[in-house]
């Protein structure tokens, strides 16, 4: 696996394509705290992080409770913008809204990861990490 962020999201959005209630994802510490803005965004119910054994040994995972209104997932698309290979980074005045400030940008800043109108309001740029809407 090259990009384990790539990975989380991926398995997100496919959970929500066929309409899985929960996903389980390795546990790291930026996976865990892109989860934990998500949750406070409303865009998905819940996160746990979980002690599961695989063959003999026991790893620590993130188990993410999906979230949908109407039988229909809250979270349409996430994509990935910065990549291993090409990175992005902003400043925080070319910080943009997400399709017209309906989505939201999680952005990686020296304070730590947050979204995109917090790393505005507080001046501060960094690396994009995804867009989701």
């Amino acid at each position: 696996m090259v990009d384990p962020i790539s990975d989380m999201l991926n398995r997100i959005k496919n959970a929500q394509k066929v309409a899985h209630p929960t996903v389980t994802v390795p546990f790291s510490k930026v996976k865990y705290e892109i989860a934990k803005i998500l949750e406070n965004q409303g865009l998905i119910k819940k996160i746990d992080k979980k002690k599961k054994r695989f063959k003999k040994r026991t790893k620590a995972v993130i188990e993410i409770t999906l979230n949908y209104k109407n039988k229909i997932p809250v979270i349409s698309e996430i994509k990935r913008v910065s990549k291993p290979g090409q990175r992005i980074y902003v400043g925080y005045k070319e910080i943009r809204l997400v399709r017209g400030g309906e989505g939201l940008i999680i952005i990686s800043t020296p304070k730590g990861l947050m979204i995109g109108g917090e790393a505005r309001k507080k001046k501060l740029g960094g690396e994009i990490i995804c867009e989701i809407w």
